[in-house]
């Protein structure tokens, strides 16, 4: 066993205690399609900000943990919520009245402010 493969068995830091639980409900072993799926996602409501970032980088941290420990293969899935309603203006933004008139439709579905993409929800996944 590698020293790092060691250290990741009894690290005490909660990604590696994720990993080994996701681990031991394998039994150790590959799943039939081949690799473990990672899934993560956000909403993109609003600009960017550290919540957005947490939720991508808290599955990489475990996924990461995970790979440490095994060598079955993983994959990462990330998905924008962008199906969610838009049920408030976030007060930085332009074209405040615009987006009123949006409101309680899906994210899909509201005006990009900025006018630089086809809605509000496609400005935010491309940042």
């Amino acid at each position: 066993m590698s020293e790092l493969r060691e250290a990741a068995m009894n690290s005490k830091a909660w990604p590696f205690e994720e990993a080994r639980r996701v681990l031991k409900r394998l039994n150790g072993k590959t799943p039939e399609k081949g690799y473990v799926l990672f899934q993560t996602g956000y909403g993109p409501s609003g600009l960017p900000h550290i919540g957005t970032f947490g939720e991508v980088a808290r599955t990489t941290m475990v996924r990461r943990a995970f790979e440490a420990l095994s060598d079955i293969p993983t994959k990462l899935i990330c998905f924008s919520d962008d199906m969610d309603g838009f049920r408030k203006v976030p007060g930085n933004l332009p074209n405040q009245e615009m987006l009123a008139e949006d409101l309680n439709l899906p994210l899909t579905k509201v005006r990009d402010p900025f006018g630089t993409h086809e809605g509000f929800a496609q400005h935010n996944n491309a940042r």
